[in-house]
């Protein structure tokens, strides 16, 4: 049997996979430059390991305090070497990326100081952490003001403004790396390095912190190479590799990360305590693989534009533009081209294939939203997954995919539905 014969057995029209097949042939050289970089990433995660000298017994479970939890104690040496940081916090207890966020920043924020965010609003749920939006136990509540500069027309940095912003009270410097639900470019590390240094020039004691979430690997260097003071994210992104069940990681300064530690625990405990539950093997190896499995997803989000774009759809960014994030938008004009491409991811799912996405309310969010996502780990948005705000001009967010071939087969089955109900010709 042939491939697209199988294909055709999962409902893919050979009309639909020979038009994958054409925007294949551009993407060669863009791949191999992918798996370069995933090859220097997969080296360096390895050599951190080696360093560490990460044997079986540091795989094995502790319950109650964790005390004395050697493997855990590693990992977090693993990161910060990986992240050219001083020290890492690598823990379950990180529920997921805004909870990371949200303890690094009231770990190092007091009441009285000012948060600033230099690239425009920060994306929906970080908002209610901040009190932009009120809820209740926000920074706001607790006496920490916010204060915001907003991006140039184009998406780029408006230096004057940033300077502007800061005051004798800024404290801290929150850098979104990726787009979240916007339409504005992801930072590259080299712009996140240009605009810390820029922040440090006008406030040398300033934090700067980069919400480094879907940027893991896609590049060779963190943004804790460039001068951040810590870089968040969530395991259950690039860095779980896709086997992480749980759990988020802080990077950076030591002294920034200890109160991170205790903002998480309690004061005067800190690192010392937090079992890793018997989850350790899913961390180390899900960190193993991260470069690989965000090379697949990469290729995936270029793949979706250089097909989307070639039947007329907006993409941001364009299947030609350099990478700093695993994200692809593609605007589709209308709530039913969103719900006909959602449908498309589900339906290439390995789990709940059968189920068909609705747009339902979210927390922390102002829009109903629909989310697509078969996938072995609840949430798990390195898997191959996508969503989006029910609101003009009507994107979706695709991500994703443990595997090339499986990030192919979904796109290719979103650009089915969409043909199926007539809102895309091929």
């Amino acid at each position: 049997m042939e491939l697209w014969e199988l294909y055709e057995q999962m409902g893919l029209s050979r009309a639909v996979y020979e038009r994958g097949e054409a925007a294949l042939e551009a993407l060669e050289g863009r791949f191999r430059a992918i798996d370069r970089t995933a090859e220097y990433n997969q080296a360096k995660v390895l050599s951190a390991m080696q360093k560490n000298r990460i044997g079986a017994n540091h795989f094995a479970a502790t319950t109650g305090y964790g005390y004395d939890d050697d493997g855990r104690d590693r990992l977090e040496r693993v990161y910060a070497d990986v992240f050219d940081a001083e020290a890492a916090l690598v823990r379950p207890q990180i529920t997921c990326g805004t909870h990371a966020l949200a303890t690094a920043l009231s770990a190092n924020l007091l009441p009285g100081d000012e948060v600033l965010s230099p690239v425009g609003a920060p994306y929906d749920t970080l908002q209610e952490v901040i009190g932009i939006r009120r809820s209740p136990c926000s920074l706001a509540e607790y006496g920490v003001r916010y204060r915001q500069a907003d991006l140039l027309p184009g998406g780029g940095i408006d230096f004057a403004a940033v300077r502007a912003a800061m005051t004798e009270r800024t404290k801290l410097v929150t850098i979104q790396r990726s787009r979240g639900y916007a339409a504005r470019p992801t930072l590259s590390v080299a712009q996140i390095g240009e605009l810390i240094d820029f922040c440090k020039s006008v406030k040398p004691d300033v934090v700067c912190m980069v919400d480094n979430c879907y940027g893991e690997f896609v590049e060779r260097l963190e943004p804790t190479d460039v001068g951040a003071d810590l870089a968040v994210g969530s395991l259950i992104k690039n860095p779980g590799g896709g086997l992480a069940p749980i759990g988020g990681y802080i990077c950076g300064k030591k002294a920034y990360v200890d109160r991170c530690a205790y903002r998480l625990s309690a004061p005067g405990l800190g690192q010392e305590v937090g079992a890793n539950l018997g989850i350790l093997p899913a961390f180390y190896q899900g960190f193993f693989l991260a470069p690989t499995v965000t090379a697949g997803a990469l290729k995936g989000a270029i793949f979706a534009a250089a097909l989307y774009e070639g039947l007329g759809f907006p993409c941001r960014p364009a299947a030609s533009e350099e990478r700093s994030d695993i994200i692809q938008s593609v605007e589709l004009g209308s709530e039913a081209a969103m719900l006909a491409f959602c449908r498309g991811i589900q339906a290439a799912a390995p789990v709940d294939s059968f189920a068909a996405p609705v747009p339902g309310d979210m927390p922390g969010y102002d829009s109903q939203v629909i989310m697509a996502a078969g996938a072995f780990v609840q949430g798990s948005s390195i898997e191959l997954s996508a969503d989006g705000p029910i609101r003009p001009p009507y994107a979706v967010y695709f991500q994703g995919g443990l595997t090339w071939h499986h990030a192919k087969l979904g796109i290719l089955l979103s650009l089915q539905k969409l043909a199926d109900a007539g809102l895309a010709e091929l």
